[in-house]
């Protein structure tokens, strides 16, 4: 042990050491606590000598206020990617589909074959047309339509001669 005192230490208060306690704590929350560093900062503003005396804290405290902004700008950068994104995926996407598929539909349907020039080729069409020009289809036509209605016309009667050179009518079988 050597033998030379040491000076007495000088001996601090129960409060001095709980206000340093507090002040360390302050150090250490300030980078992660917004609103403390709001606090802190607003009451070394309002004393400089506790701002000369904490300037650590003081810069710690505009540190921590510097990176929030940072950080808001780019949370709102990527917010906005985000939207833009769903509005593509989601919206134009499927919508620019429905246009496609629209136009990709009358492509198909003028793909397909003109019948108006394919009458002939139809066999269906040819005899319709061939019986629509047969007399005897008109006579029975005009049965029908005379049946029908009920009442008596004038077309029958003119038609009647005609089809009797090559069929008899379905209205002159029944009367037979």
């Amino acid at each position: 042990m050597s033998l030379e005192k040491h000076p007495p230490r000088a001996k601090r208060s129960s409060i001095e050491h709980e206000e340093e306690r507090a002040w360390v704590s302050f150090y250490k929350r300030v980078g992660n606590d917004l609103a403390l560093a709001t606090e802190v900062l607003a009451q070394l503003d309002a004393d400089p000598d506790m701002k000369r005396a904490h300037l650590a804290l003081y810069l710690g405290c505009k540190e921590s206020l510097r990176r929030h902004k940072v950080r808001q700008a780019r949370n709102k950068r990527i917010g906005l990617f985000v939207r833009w994104l769903c509005g593509a995926l989601f919206v134009q996407w499927p919508s620019a589909w429905r246009r496609s598929l629209r136009q990709v539909g009358d492509i198909a349907v003028e793909c397909l074959p003109d019948t108006t020039k394919d009458i002939g080729k139809e066999p269906a069409m040819a005899k319709t047309r061939q019986l629509t020009q047969d007399p005897t289809f008109a006579t029975a036509q005009a049965d029908f339509r005379q049946q029908r209605t009920g009442v008596l016309s004038a077309e029958p009667a003119a038609v009647a001669p005609q089809a009797s050179d090559s069929a008899p009518s379905p209205a002159t079988r029944k009367a037979a």
